[in-house]
């Protein structure tokens, strides 16, 4: 493996994880990913190839990103992704990877994943209703996706569960959830309502997860969890519990200082911070025969601009930010 210069911003942060959207297409509607008139599919030319993922995500390790997670839209519905998993996993320096989904092929594709190369899942769950599913995900599937997260468990994923916890709506589920790691070894994150395009996001709906922490640590017995630099989520062990809980505070509480993200897109665009726009056409530069060098340059231009932190929540709501589903989570 050549080794290149190592991605850093101008604060110091050395930027060591890559999030890859496989696509912006999903399967599902969720309330506050994708506005409920749809988007603008992009056309499948404007899409990066499999091969081409590869050959960025090999510049990007060669300059010293050692994590990678694959979203989307929802990744599986992209055609072949278990064999570009295959393909990345055997790429040398890169030590993780992982994939978001909303579980609704994992039943089936889990062990075939784990098998391919995969290290970990994060999957997409916000009820444990079947009735609530369907009103916040605007299709049906609740019990595919349960089926898909002990497919994970049964087949040697590190597992997560993500829960977007909506105000009003989904709240009173806090402590259903965390019944769930009483017998999974699954981490279940209670992730706080960001505002993107076409979600309605309003402050009232927002939860701090200070207030989540609380609840639960009233319900159960509980022990802090070391954290780690660069970590997005505190951790809560449950005494007695398989799993743990953690609480993603992307709202009420920057965890900028050590951010170490970047994100590539579906259609080849660099973003270094989830709320400011894309920086960089990759897909453009390794179309016209950029060299790794050149892609890595372009890379760290978008990293000289990166902020120290992200805006407040009123400077949020001003700015054009794309869907989740167009970002890729």
């Amino acid at each position: 493996m050549n080794k290149g210069r190592a991605l850093m911003d101008r604060y110091g942060r050395r930027h060591d994880y890559l999030r890859v959207s496989l696509t912006d297409r999903c399967n599902l509607r969720c309330l506050y990913c994708m506005p409920a008139e749809g988007v603008q599919w992009r056309e499948k030319a404007e899409i990066l190839t499999l091969e081409e993922i590869e050959q960025l995500v090999r510049v990007f390790v060669e300059h010293g990103v050692r994590k990678v997670r694959l979203t989307g839209g929802e990744p599986s519905v992209r055609k072949g992704y278990i064999g570009l998993v295959q393909r990345l996993a055997g790429i040398p320096g890169l030590e993780q990877l992982g994939l978001t989904t909303n579980g609704l092929t994992l039943a089936y594709d889990a062990h075939a994943l784990k098998a391919a190369g995969l290290d970990s899942v994060n999957v997409s769950l916000d009820t444990l209703s079947p009735d609530r599913f369907f009103q916040l995900a605007r299709r049906p599937g609740h019990h595919r996706v349960l089926a898909g997260i002990r497919a994970a468990v049964e087949s040697g994923l590190t597992t997560k569960v993500n829960v977007v916890v909506l105000a009003g709506t989904n709240d009173d589920e806090v402590l259903d959830f965390v019944g769930l790691t009483r017998d999974w070894p699954v981490t279940v994150r209670f992730i706080e309502f960001m505002p993107f395009l076409g979600n309605n996001w309003q402050p009232d709906r927002v939860i701090p997860s200070a207030e989540i922490r609380e609840r639960v640590s009233r319900a159960f017995p509980t022990r802090p969890v070391a954290r780690q630099a660069s970590d997005v989520a505190s951790e809560l062990d449950i005494e007695g519990h398989a799993g743990k809980v953690g609480f993603v505070s992307s709202v009420s509480e920057s965890f900028c200082g050590d951010c170490n993200r970047l994100r590539l897109t579906a259609d080849g665009q660099l973003k270094c911070c989830l709320f400011l726009s894309p920086d960089g056409n990759l897909r453009d530069a390794l179309r016209a025969g950029a060299s790794g060098d050149k892609l890595a340059a372009i890379a760290q231009n978008c990293l000289d601009h990166k902020w120290r932190a992200h805006p407040d929540m009123s400077d949020w709501q001003q700015r054009d930010v794309l869907p989740m589903v167009q970002i890729g989570g």
